[in-house]
């Protein structure tokens, strides 16, 4: 069984400034359609790069610590209890940053459709998921920058025909 506020912490985030423990509860609770992942964040890192999802809509609830957000409107302070819903597309960008001296704790619940496709402005990338975040399933999971884009035909050809 899971609990939000004692969870099993069993999944870390270890790049630079991107350093959060946390435990899929949703997973471990047995849901199938709806992801539920437990984050703790320390002081003075983030969770994930500023982005969206074209696919999944996801829903924020603070459950301890004053996390910063951040979305299209730009930076507020949220509190504990704060719910906060983000759409899929550009108007759902958001990244989440832990600017105090305590940790954060908070869930982050979404819906797990795939593929998805998630946009990071920041650094014009783009992610392309098989299956969606947070799924245990392995699959395509490529990232690219957005000027590297091709023409839909480019490279294409008509194939040759058969002897």
């Amino acid at each position: 069984m899971a609990n939000v506020f004692r969870p099993e912490i069993d999944e870390h985030g270890d790049v630079a400034g991107f350093c959060w423990r946390g435990e899929s509860v949703g997973r471990k609770a047995g849901s199938e359609r709806l992801g539920a992942s437990v984050y703790e964040l320390p002081p003075g890192e983030a969770t994930f790069p500023y982005h969206c999802h074209l696919a999944n809509e996801e829903l924020l609830i603070v459950l301890a610590g004053r996390p910063d957000l951040r979305t299209p409107e730009g930076w507020r302070r949220l509190d504990e209890g704060d719910v906060i819903a983000f759409p899929t597309g550009g108007l759902g960008a958001h990244q989440l940053v832990n600017r105090t001296d305590g940790d954060v704790r908070f869930v982050m619940i979404s819906e797990m459709r795939s593929p998805d496709i998630a946009l990071y402005p920041d650094s014009d990338k783009v992610g392309v998921r098989e299956h969606a975040p947070g799924s245990e399933r392995e699959g395509l999971r490529l990232n690219f920058r957005a000027p590297d884009a091709v023409d839909y035909w480019d490279g294409e050809r008509m194939p040759e025909a058969p002897d």
